[in-house]
């Protein structure tokens, strides 16, 4: 029984496989395809190309025919010969690329929590091409449910990465919700609008640059804190930034002075007739309208007089003016704190 020719692990080894089958007209036999499966695979672990290792031994190929009728077998072998290389190199590219996904994955979700080993987070981020001591910006898309897998979330990944590449532009799901990471610079801009773009017009919020392995959660958590007071609050725009909500979270800093200012402005409009909703808000319409009436008329969907109306209930059992600069102010502040907690809704909870 013939014994199977070493195959083809150097050029020696592929010269003597191709010498033998040229000679015999064989076929090639398992053992010798699983060997040059492995080769492919080994050389895709050393990081060389699937074209230039099958030019390599073509070249080879070439130097051993030469002067040779070549049959019908010959070439069948050949090409059996450069599947298994092929296969066995597009064998280990598909388990590194399995591999540096998860590592990706597993990284980036390091990256947004605030348990993890910062200076592991530094050593690791140089894998991924990246420097946290620079600034970096994360993105949250309203919804839940999100999962890497998600035919949405995959389409926005291939879409970012294709424009900004991995290097500008990381994608992660957390607690449900999709999440973007961006390096401060040139690429910030443009890469959260393409974010926001992309996730079919659901509310994104920005976090503040932060720099250093910690930076990036800390983006996170502003982003993630503001996105879930601005539902709350529903407030306009589907792109909001952190940076232009920081007084939400100075008015949450104390909720008992908040709580105190909301009973104490607005408990009057309890005894309303209709209760305090209506009222609540035209308050709101007539801020988020610059006290412009017409405007926050036509937001309300009444008159002109029916506003007026309403202000003058406001100011009657209120005892504050709308129209009086600070008067307004307290009016409007105590106004947003009870979209903050729910009042009355939620008092007490």
């Amino acid at each position: 029984m013939a014994t199977a020719v070493t195959a083809g692990h150097d050029p020696a080894e592929w010269a003597g496989l191709l010498e033998d089958v040229a000679r015999t007209g064989r076929r090639l036999r398992r053992e010798e395809l699983e060997q040059l499966r492995s080769y492919g695979d080994r050389a895709a672990q050393e990081g060389r190309g699937l074209a230039e290792l099958v030019d390599e031994r073509l070249v080879q190929t070439g130097a051993v025919w030469t002067g040779r009728t070549v049959d019908g077998a010959s070439m069948a072998a050949l090409r059996a010969a450069v599947a298994a290389l092929a296969t066995g190199h597009g064998r280990a590219y598909r388990e590194r690329l399995q591999r540096d996904e998860s590592g990706r994955r597993e990284f980036v979700a390091d990256l947004l929590s605030s348990r993890s080993d910062l200076g592991r987070l530094a050593e690791h981020a140089e894998r991924f091409g990246l420097n946290l001591a620079c600034a970096h910006v994360v993105a949250v898309a309203d919804g839940d449910g999100y999962d890497l897998e998600d035919p949405l979330v995959r389409g926005v990944e291939r879409q970012l990465l294709g424009r900004f590449g991995e290097q500008d532009v990381l994608l992660a799901v957390k607690h449900g919700r999709l999440v973007c990471i961006v390096p401060g610079g040139p690429a910030e801009a443009p890469a959260v609008q393409a974010f926001a773009a992309l996730t079919e017009g659901r509310r994104v919020v920005v976090g503040r640059p932060h720099s250093g392995p910690g930076g990036v959660v800390r983006s996170y958590e502003e982003a993630r804190n503001a996105l879930e007071q601005a539902n709350r609050l529903r407030l306009p725009g589907q792109l909001l930034r952190a940076a232009d909500l920081l007084i939400l979270p100075v008015l949450l800093r104390d909720r008992d002075a908040l709580e105190e200012l909301i009973h104490g402005v607005l408990e009057p409009l309890v005894g309303a007739r209709g209760g305090p909703g209506p009222l609540l808000e035209t308050l709101a319409a007539y801020a988020d309208s610059r006290y412009v009436a017409a405007e926050a008329a036509r937001r309300l969907g009444l008159s002109v007089r029916a506003l007026s109306y309403r202000l003058e209930r406001i100011a009657r059992l209120t005892g504050l003016d709308p129209d009086d600069a600070l008067q307004r102010y307290t009016l409007e502040t105590a106004a947003f704190g009870a979209r903050l907690l729910g009042w009355p809704d939620q008092a007490g909870s």
